[in-house]
């Protein structure tokens, strides 16, 4: 898992020649690159940045691999935008023919120290790539789209927020990517990158934008989680504990509610307090869940192991 990055494929019907040709040639670059001109030799170790229409840098770096035609590896750091001092990142171009067309593979890595650069070309990307396909395919600029739905629209009021947001997601989903596995399949080091992924998703959650208390009980749920699957009844019931707090504090009720009660029978359980574990998951059972979805994902979840000796059956 990788989610410090941005990954884009797009197809255009022109041969690979002509598709690095508009990559490195300022004449293409001013009408799909945000107007600004690429200036470079295009040597291995040589330096480039793209110039706007008042002569600044709007990105700068140094070229690290290349094959042209096929593949353009740099670093990136952009600058265009004020308050924005970030370590450089690193963009890969990579070009394969596709019949008559062309497969262009954009990726633009190394972004965990780099949150406003990351919310900054997010969508800035699908314009470049959108505008070079354009150009390429039609003969004439993209120009400027009258949409009334700017990309990324909302999102540039809080770029750290967003990027932590985006963390919080990949770390949660590739949390899950572990406990979907049965716990005795798992190496020592996916139990380990497990449990650290889960914390990873915790933090970002704590800082993301449009959070609300709901991310903080799922975050702590998920801590639960996993370490009731490890078998530390202490931390588990700590962090089931936390959830039926936020629960509590923030007046959730419904989904969460079930799960915090659904957490603190497993940790119970895992602690063989089965009589407490047993009164607790009766608590989850009885939660109302308005959603037909959502109570159809609790109630087979309740279900399921591991629950330490306890009788499969709610009662």
């Amino acid at each position: 898992m990788n989610a410090a990055r941005h990954i884009y494929e797009i197809y255009i019907k022109a041969p690979p020649d002509k598709v690095w040709q508009a990559i490195v040639d300022p004449e293409f670059t001013v009408q799909y690159f945000h107007r600004t001109a690429v200036e470079s030799n295009f040597g291995q170790g040589d330096g480039y940045r793209y110039v706007m229409a008042d002569g600044g840098t709007a990105i700068q770096g140094v070229i690290e691999e290349i094959d042209p035609g096929r593949r353009l590896l740099m670093t990136f750091q952009f600058l265009a935008h004020a308050g924005i001092d970030e370590p450089p990142s690193r963009l890969e171009w990579v070009l394969t023919p596709a019949g008559d067309a062309t497969r262009v593979t954009l990726r633009h890595t190394d972004l965990f120290k780099s949150p406003k650069t990351w919310e900054s070309v997010r969508m800035g990307w699908v314009e470049v790539l959108d505008g070079l396909k354009t150009l390429l395919e039609t003969g004439e600029p993209l120009g400027t789209i009258d949409d009334p739905r700017p990309l990324g629209e909302g999102a540039e009021a809080d770029p750290e927020g967003e990027w932590h947001r985006f963390q919080g997601i990949e770390a949660n989903n590739g949390t899950w990517d572990w406990l979907g596995k049965p716990f005795d399949e798992l190496s020592a080091d996916d139990v380990e990158r497990m449990t650290m992924s889960a914390y990873a998703a915790a933090y970002h959650w704590s800082k993301a934008a449009r959070r609300g208390p709901e991310n903080d009980a799922r975050a702590a749920w998920l801590l639960s989680r996993v370490w009731v699957v490890q078998g530390n009844g202490p931390l588990a019931l700590h962090f089931a504990d936390r959830v039926l707090a936020v629960c509590a504090a923030a007046d959730l009720h419904d989904f969460d509610l079930a799960y915090g009660h659904e957490a603190r029978a497993r940790a119970l359980a895992c602690l063989g307090r089965l009589d407490e574990a047993a009164e607790e998951r009766d608590h989850a059972a009885a939660v109302p869940i308005a959603d037909d979805e959502d109570r159809g994902i609790f109630e087979p979840d309740l279900a399921a192991e591991p629950w330490f000796g306890l009788t499969a059956s709610v009662s």
